[in-house]
């Protein structure tokens, strides 16, 4: 790391509406070309992936756009709502009308979407929901189906959330990830513990594809999934049974790296994800 060196990432806020809902959104983004649009994991923020940000090799390619999701990092809950008078329960078919609300608000032509744990499983819904608006989904630690992560002890008043929602993924990182990265992902994940419970509803309870995957065309929208050999939530075994059961997607294991591969180990992910870019412009033809 160089001393005084300015990131050429920078950051903005969009305003949009979803669902009689209006929300101020702030994403950073860096680069040029075909849109890349990067969702966090659950109960986390834009800043997963800053590797990628400014890894220059893909953004002389790409216009790298990683928002937070609303209730997260810098985005704000609903303005126009008394949010606060019910428990957040994030479901799929918000969750892919706001990516697709924020899309529309930035005027992006034919994005690929990446999104990470929470955010591989709802590549899957939008690659279902609307295969037309998006170039090719990248899900990433994504699977047809991830039960058991939805538990009330995430947010119990005798514990300290916040770090028991980091310790709480401590062991979902590869033991070969650089140690200064695990710690910075186990930081990241202090700061978000209010919006987790919420976003694990959709992650364990409201996103169930395991009878939908025949629906999916991964012809009309490239899937190329990524899973890393350490996760055991979404297993390697769970992403390639998923995969299998999508029209013309394919499936990419990666080794010596867990469920957070964008921030627990960016260079040996940065590996993968250009062999899943590679083969989305092998066969999109851009």
């Amino acid at each position: 790391m160089v001393s005084g060196r300015i990131s050429p990432v920078t950051g903005h806020y969009v305003t949009m509406d979803v669902e009689d809902a209006q929300y101020r959104v702030f994403y950073l983004e860096n680069g040029q070309g075909t849109p890349l649009v990067c969702q966090h994991t659950a109960g986390c923020h834009n800043h997963q992936w800053r590797g990628l940000l400014e890894d220059e090799e893909i953004t002389g390619r790409y216009r790298v756009i990683a928002y937070d999701l609303a209730r997260h990092g810098k985005s704000d809950p609903p303005w126009n709502q008394e949010w606060w008078k019910e428990e957040y329960r994030l479901t799929a078919d918000h969750f892919t009308s706001f990516i697709v609300a924020f899309c529309d608000a930035l005027e992006l032509e034919d994005p690929i979407f990446m999104g990470s744990s929470f955010g591989g499983n709802v590549a899957l819904q939008l690659a279902l929901r609307h295969p037309d608006r998006f170039k090719a989904v990248i899900p990433v630690e994504g699977a047809d189906y991830s039960p058991g992560f939805y538990l009330d002890w995430w947010q119990h008043p005798h514990a300290n959330a916040a770090q028991v929602c980091a310790s709480g993924v401590w062991d979902l990182m590869a033991p070969q990830s650089p140690e200064q990265d695990r710690w910075a992902t186990w930081f990241y994940y202090t700061q978000g513990s209010e919006a987790f419970k919420g976003d694990l509803y959709f992650y364990s309870v409201d996103h169930d594809l395991r009878d939908r995957l025949d629906d999916i065309d991964g012809d009309r929208c490239p899937v190329i999934m990524l899973t890393g050999e350490y996760d055991y939530l979404t297993t390697p075994e769970d992403g390639r049974r998923t995969a299998e059961a999508i029209r013309g997607a394919e499936f990419i294991e990666m080794k010596e790296i867990g469920h957070f591969p964008m921030s627990e180990n960016y260079p040996r992910f940065a590996r993968y994800l250009g062999q899943a870019l590679e083969r989305i412009e092998k066969r999109t033809g851009s």
